[in-house]
This record gives C-alpha cells, structure tokens and sequence, in this order.
C-alpha cells in the first residue's frame, strides 16, 4: 500500500534517508547526525501583500519542491531533512502574504515547511543558492497576491507536483514497516501475541498543543515509548508504535497501521489544551468513538486533533479513500463495545495515579479512532495549558506510575477477552 507520507518526495529529487536520521526523545543529538544533514539558521520576510520573499539561510545549497493548497491557503515547501535552529518564536512572524510558518519532520530523511497565507496567492519563484560573497546558501520563496480564480486554476491537476509514488519507494519511507519487518526472522514462527499498537499524537511539523516551552509531540511520544518498553517487559504483547521518533504521521496512516497489523488494541496518546478566554481545567480524559460529541468541549478536542493533516499540509483530497469508503457505519458493534470496555479500565486504573478530569469519560469523531476492527482509544493524559497537569506531565515519577496504570489496564482488558472467548462462551 502507497503510504501518503511517501509523497514528499517522489517528485523533484527521490528519498533522502539515513538510518541514523532519528532519536528518541530526551537522547543527546549525535555529532555524526549534526553533520549529515543541513542546518537552517535564520529567516527573513520581507515585501507587502502584493509580493513577499521569504529566504531562508542554510549551512549547504539544497534541493527543494515548492507547491500551493486551497481552503485555507497554504504553499507547502519539501525539503530534504533539515536540522532547524531557527529562534522559537521565528514561525509566529507575520509580513506580507505570509501570517505564519511552521516547520519539522515529516518522515525519515524528509523536512516541510508550510506558509499559511493572508490569501490566494502563486509561487512567482522558488529556488536555492550557493553560498557567496560572503553570504550563506538559502532557499528563495517569491510569493504574489493573485484573485481567486487564478490560484484554483492553477491547482489544477496538469499543474500539480506528482503526489503518489511508485510502490517500490513506499516500503523506504515508512518507519513503521521498516521497524516490523527488521524484527521478523525469515524461518521464525509466528508470532501469535496480540498486537498492541501505541498511537503517540502529533509530530515532526505538528507540535500540537504548546505551553511552557514544552510541546505536546514531545511529552506524547515520551509517554508512548515508556509505555512500549512497560509492555514489552511483561513478554505478552507485540508492540507497534506509529511513530518511535519526531516524524509526522498523517491520521490515516495512523489508522492504517492498526489494520495492516491485525492490531487488537489501538491506544492513541495526546496532551489538550484549552484555547485561552476558554476558562481552566485539569486532568486526564478517555475518549472513545462516537458519531455524536458527548459535550463541547470533546467535540472542541476531536474537531482540533482532526486538522492535523492539514496543519501539516497535507492535500486531504488527495489522500486514498479506502479507509473512508469503509466508515459509513464506523464501527461495528463489538468493536465499539470493546473500546468502551476497555476505557473504563483505563480510567479506573489511572484514578490512582493521575488527577482526572470531572468527566473523565467522553466521546466523540476522531478521525485517527475509526479503524472499524480495532478497539481503539484516545488518552488525554492533561492539560498543557493548566500549570499544576503541566508539572506533572513533565514528571518522570508521575509519568512511570502512569505508565504503569495504562500497562495494567491493557493487561486486565486481555485477560477478559481471553476469559470471554474461552470454551463454553
């Protein structure tokens, strides 16, 4: 299967990887690793709402595809992996046609960046430089106002970079198969266990929810590979990870994973945030899937979680509707039974770890919980934007006893289906 994340880089100059490309969190960066790959330094944008340059500086001339995307206006740039060490605040700079631009990893060997646009607007030019006279190599965006109709004519599908790669390149890309396949023995037997797939949130471009210099992908994917590592240990499970490192997932792949493994368990990992003017509130929520929000606030929380994809700029039209196609009923009865099972473990074995939220079981239509097949749920270990869950979320203490709680009520939700699938039942 042609995994979306592939597309980065079918056009314009292949697949750069290198297998030490990736880290885990909190895992001192590698000098080799510094070296291997460029590094970003500094931004400026200058011009007005007719014409905007956006230059970016580097330490290496590199290769670049440069293409726009409609509802809201975006100009997505594909670059090979870069290291960024531009100033926290650089992407929040607003000139010209540009509001905002965001950054990161979006697959192994791979970067993005995405402009989000005050309006339609062309790529006029887009190129890179060596470095001269004294200046370093950049990258050049020119960027101009145009009307409506010029800009949707000019997404049309002659006019368009290449989105889907040949197969063959797919398997290359996708950190997930390269980790499942290294770990299978061609002559080994089967593995029977169940497969238990760890969802950590967000990503390479997509920080998620940020407060406190921290960001929600980091604090997640701690989280998930703790919870790896617990699991694990017990001997009883296989474990996947849909991401092991900062790389960005889209959601469907996300999901995708789950049903590519036969997985009999998904557990999706994130942190909320309340937008400000929106009050306060603390503690950990389960989510399962529901047609139907079970109050604003979880219709809020899926709404957001749901634009990731095109935080990351993503073309949701152009993504395969082979998981669509299947979800006009969502999920099937037991399945939705067995994801409900499973959250209330989860809350009544994290009650003795972790402060919950008042309500701490809601639902509602996560796009990344719709594997129709996969018990499957959304763990919102706190909020971000409250100070006391923040200092618990970065706490390595709280985080093992968390862990730990998770752990059990994966445990005991396996015990159960085991007992209820026994002879007699």
């Amino acid at each position: 299967m042609v995994r979306l994340a592939t597309v980065l880089f079918s056009a314009g100059f292949g697949l750069f990887w290198c297998p030490n490309s990736t880290r885990a969190a909190g895992e001192a960066p590698r000098a080799e690793v510094e070296g291997v790959f460029p590094i970003a330094s500094d931004v400026r944008i200058a011009g007005d709402e007719k014409q905007t340059r956006f230059i970016l500086d580097l330490d290496r001339k590199i290769p670049l595809r440069a293409f726009a995307l409609a509802d809201p206006y975006r100009v997505v740039i594909d670059l090979p992996q870069v290291n960024f060490h531009l100033d926290p605040g650089a992407g929040t700079v607003s000139r010209g046609l540009i509001k905002a631009f965001r950054y990161g990893l979006v697959m192994p060997g791979g970067s993005r960046m995405v402009f989000d646009l005050t309006g339609p607007a062309k790529i006029k030019n887009s190129y890179a430089l060596d470095p001269a006279n004294g200046q370093p190599a950049r990258m050049v965006i020119e960027l101009e106002s145009v009307d409506r109709t010029t800009f949707v004519q000019a997404l049309a599908v002659e006019n368009r970079p290449d989105l889907r790669p040949t197969v063959g390149t797919a398997a290359a890309a996708s950190p997930v198969a390269t980790k499942v396949v290294a770990s299978a023995a061609p002559d080994a037997a089967p593995d029977t266990r169940p497969v238990v797939v760890i969802d950590p949130g967000h990503g390479g471009i997509d920080n998620g929810t940020q407060a406190g210099g921290e960001s929600e992908k980091g604090i997640v994917l701690g989280f998930g590979l703790a919870l790896r590592d617990r699991l694990e240990k017990l001997g009883k499970y296989r474990i996947v990870m849909t991401r092991a490192d900062d790389t960005f997932i889209p959601l469907d792949e996300r999901v995708k994973v789950a049903r590519n493994q036969s997985a009999a368990l998904f557990v999706s990992i994130h942190a909320d945030a309340l937008p400000r003017g929106e009050g306060d509130a603390q503690g950990a929520t389960v989510y399962t899937l529901s047609d139907k929000a079970s109050d604003a606030e979880a219709e809020r929380l899926a709404d957001s979680e749901n634009k990731a994809d095109a935080i990351a700029g993503v073309n949701l039209t152009e993504e395969p509707t082979d998981v669509a196609d299947i979800l006009i009923d969502l999920a099937q009865r037991e399945t939705r039974t067995f994801s409900n099972r499973f959250a209330r473990l989860v809350v009544g074995e994290m009650k003795t770890t972790a402060r919950m939220h008042k309500h701490p079981l809601k639902s509602a239509g996560f796009r990344v919980l719709k594997a129709p097949d996969v018990p499957s749920v959304l763990i919102e270990l706190g909020y971000v934007s409250n100070k006391d869950d923040l200092q618990q979320l970065m706490s390595e203490n709280w985080r093992s006893k968390t862990v730990g709680a998770v752990a059990k009520a994966i445990d005991g939700f396996f015990s159960k289906r085991m007992v209820s699938a026994g002879p007699g039942n």
